[in-house]
């Protein structure tokens, strides 16, 4: 999408804006199916906790993915987006028995990080097929914040547990489908991800039953030109040829499983805001805009760098600034960032909002969430209302 593109779509739909572009999410699925060509059996299970939007869905399922979700609540909007329970699996953390087994009954592939869990769901449901997440200790993401594979890590069990999963499996009689890891976002070295992927192969070999082994995701993107990224097609000719070798070994065919979220959505997105106000103090110019840590919070949450544009202003002599939100709190996007000369009215454009910016957003000062548009087919289409007031008393009950 250029420039003009979205300022159109900014003074049509307002602003604050989160926009998707349809043709970059389906350029990244094809960009990483491609690069697992030669593997017979492929899945991607699409992150839905990355961007949720029951359109966003829709679209995932047209070009032919599955889904990844962590909670009921999600397993229910893949549900109702079309997805087959069989295309979905649920991989929570630390939520109630209830919850699991509600999942269960809906028929999705059911996912267990937990020796406890695993022990209680498999002498009640010994017949339903479950699969296991090891925890390999290894962290191959970039970011300590979301990296979830090391050792002090609450996610999955860990592999040196693999006697006492053993024991479980074979006191309970649970009929294991598959093994799960994942070791976190913005992985930076392909060659630490497949020595993690070894220990899956490894544990892979305790389990004769398997239908799939899943190996989570985490691929970085670039942030701004010039950014380093995770190299898929290297990446992908490494793992399958491990892959293929080892599905030779095990002795029957296996499906090769992956859980991209970030990867298929967060170069999508644009997130657009107005410029309030331009203001000089005695060492700093500050860009105030209409929005705040309750849209985007990662930059403050995470420190991530999202490249901002001034696109009212694309070709403008550049200047020093410093992006600031409209919340009463110290609310950050970028310290002295080189912009386009900026005015106020002016719309800015922040990129890679497509994954964790809407869906970590929230009402904090009583403020509305923004809408979110589709660009798809060469316009836009709404595919959420910004909220009113009356959003904001909805389930809110006053005193007589």
């Amino acid at each position: 999408m250029n420039a003009k593109e979205l300022v159109a779509l900014a003074e049509e739909f307002g602003c604050p804006l989160y926009v998707y572009d349809a043709a970059k999410i389906e350029s990244q699925y094809l960009r990483l199916t491609a690069a697992f060509s030669k593997v017979e059996r492929v899945r991607i299970n699409y992150a839905v906790k990355a961007l949720s939007n029951v359109a966003i869905l829709q679209l995932i399922k047209k070009i032919g993915a599955n889904i990844d979700t962590v909670s009921i609540q999600e397993v229910q909007l893949g549900l109702h987006a079309g997805f087959q329970p069989h295309q979905i699996i649920y991989t929570p953390n630390g939520v109630s028995f209830e919850e699991i087994e509600a999942a269960a009954m809906l028929g999705v592939q059911i996912n267990i990080d937990n020796l406890s869990i695993l022990e209680h769901f498999g002498t009640k449901h010994p017949k339903v097929p479950v699969c296991i997440r090891i925890n390999p200790h290894v962290m191959a993401g970039g970011n300590t914040n979301i990296s979830v594979g090391h050792i002090d890590s609450k996610f999955g069990i860990s592999i040196h547990q693999m006697p006492h999963i053993l024991r479980i499996v074979e006191n309970t009689g649970m009929h294991i489908n598959g093994i799960h890891m994942h070791t976190g976002s913005d992985i930076l070295d392909i060659e630490v991800f497949l020595y993690a992927a070894e220990i899956l192969f490894e544990a892979a070999h305790h389990f004769k039953t398997l239908d799939f082994l899943d190996f989570g995701s985490g691929f970085k993107v670039p942030y701004h030109k010039g950014d380093i990224e995770t190299n898929i097609e290297e990446f992908g000719k490494k793992l399958t040829k491990r892959f293929n070798s080892f599905e030779k070994e095990y002795g029957k065919p296996l499906t090769l499983a992956f859980e991209p979220g970030k990867f298929l959505v967060s170069e999508a997105g644009f997130f657009l805001a107005k410029v309030n106000v331009v203001k000089q103090t005695t060492s700093t110019v500050f860009a105030s805009i209409d929005s705040g840590f309750n849209h985007l919070i990662r930059p403050m949450l995470y420190g991530s760098q999202h490249f901002i544009e001034n696109i009212s202003n694309p070709k403008g002599k550049e200047r020093f600034y410093s992006v600031v939100g409209y919340i009463c709190e110290t609310d950050t996007f970028a310290n002295n960032r080189r912009i386009s000369e900026i005015k106020e009215g002016d719309i800015l454009c922040f990129r890679n909002a497509g994954a964790y910016c809407y869906e970590m957003s929230s009402n904090y000062n009583s403020r509305y969430k923004p809408a979110e548009v589709l660009w798809i087919d060469g316009k836009g289409i709404l595919i959420r209302q910004r909220e009113t007031f009356e959003d904001l008393l909805k389930n809110q009950i006053a005193l007589d």
